[in-house]
């Protein structure tokens, strides 16, 4: 052990172990407990012993195998005051059986094991991929709300909920057999894709846990695409992926400030990624076999001909959106589209195609409805409601680089 460091240095390293390792270690006890909400309160007790032994007595070598040691431990005394009837010896009986088929070659990673495990059909299927959001990849409960366009209120009294009833079900987590997989792909998909999404919100990767939970999301989207490698969906969503990422580095300017899309230097994209994600949609679509994320991955291949071509090709673009919005029935596919019907058909005609989406109450505090609504009446002339808008959008906005380019845009929409 590290001789005496001070508060700071176990501080500083316990946020480490928390970014690169809360999922696996939830996901570790939770398999061995099977309850979600007992994993995560013996974990945060062991980060609690850490911060307060690791200054006086050095910070271990393995810091997770601490923290798994001492979590373990918590959960025994939980269930000891509680005056439950468990043995010891059961539970050890337990945890060998878990392990070894966490451990088998099917499921290389446990947190994707218990992914596959919360996708179980007796949990409701609107609070599965948020579960996993918040027990396994440690998103919390705002962060996984704004994903689902809900309040955080609402999505945390779900996830206390669905805890429960796994709990008082006796809601078997198991690691599924093979054969149970393919029907809780789709689940286990979203909850992959929201959790790039949180981590694509970072536009310059200078949060260190929002880039590290895209990478994580990536490395989750090609365990599956491994695993099922006859699910085009699978695929599809690992391409989506690589598109998005291979344009990080060119999502801000030398100064550090935002780019939009259609402004990015194509020269600054990822073009291995590129490539990758073009060889992976093909493969997805020859099985003919259509799905959600093979459209969206079509969409970010179109964006690309403009790095091909130097123009984009708006009118496949819409074609897409068209497409998706038949599989995806979402405000936010909606919302994409009719940017993309203004590009083709002019700002008029996209600002028409959201119409339908003003009383949606799920976009009130949904950034992007209100940038785009601002973008559209701004570039038809209602510079006030644009204004407005625009104001909006700012408040919402959490990336300082974005709100200075929405005050760029505003200060645009004269009136």
């Amino acid at each position: 052990m590290n001789p005496g460091p001070d508060h700071q240095q176990a501080r500083a390293t316990a946020d480490a172990v928390a970014r690169r390792s809360y999922g696996k270690l939830v996901a570790y006890l939770a398999a061995r407990t099977r309850d979600v909400d007992a994993a995560e309160d013996a974990l945060a007790d062991a980060f609690a012993a850490a911060l307060a032994a690791w200054p006086r007595s050095g910070c271990p070598a393995n810091p997770e195998a601490w923290l798994l040691t001492v979590a373990r431990r918590k959960f025994l005394d939980r269930v000891r005051s509680r005056r439950r009837e468990v043995e010891d010896d059961g539970i050890e009986n337990m945890a060998e059986s878990l392990a070894a088929a966490a451990c088998e070659p099917a499921f290389p990673d446990q947190r994707l094991g218990l992914m596959f495990a919360c996708a179980h059909p007796a949990i409701d299927p609107g609070i599965r991929a948020p579960l996993m959001l918040q027990a396994i990849l440690g998103l919390d409960a705002a962060r996984i709300a704004s994903a689902f366009l809900l309040s955080p209120a609402t999505m945390g009294q779900r996830l206390v909920r669905a805890k429960q009833k796994i709990r008082q079900a006796g809601i078997p987590l198991r690691i599924p057999e093979r054969e149970e997989l393919r029907e809780r792909l789709e689940t286990v998909l979203d909850a992959i894709y929201a959790a790039f999404s949180e981590g694509w919100i970072d536009a310059s990767g200078a949060d260190v846990a929002r880039r590290d939970l895209a990478e994580e999301a990536i490395y989750l989207g090609r365990l599956v695409a491994e695993l099922l490698p006859a699910e085009p969906e699978a695929m599809g969503l690992l391409a989506l992926m690589l598109y998005a990422e291979s344009r990080r580095p060119a999502r801000r300017d030398a100064r550090g400030e935002y780019v939009p899309l259609m402004e990015q230097n194509v020269d600054g994209w990822n073009i291995a990624m590129v490539a990758e994600a073009e060889q992976l949609l093909f493969r997805a679509c020859s099985s003919r076999i259509l799905g959600r994320y093979q459209v969206e991955a079509a969409i970010q291949s179109a964006h690309v001909e403009r790095r091909r071509t130097g123009r984009a090709n708006w009118t496949q673009i819409v074609e897409l959106y068209d497409a998706l919005l038949v599989c995806a029935q979402s405000p936010v596919v909606a919302i994409n589209r009719a940017l993309a019907i203004a590009e083709r058909d002019g700002a008029k005609a996209g600002l028409d195609a959201l119409v339908h989406l003003v009383a949606d109450e799920r976009l009130r505090e949904y950034q992007p409805w209100w940038a785009a609504r601002a973008e559209l009446l701004a570039r038809t002339g209602q510079h006030q409601e644009a204004r407005q808008a625009y104001d909006i959008a700012i408040g919402l906005e959490r990336d300082e680089s974005v709100r200075r380019f929405l005050y760029r845009r505003r200060s645009m929409a004269a009136g």
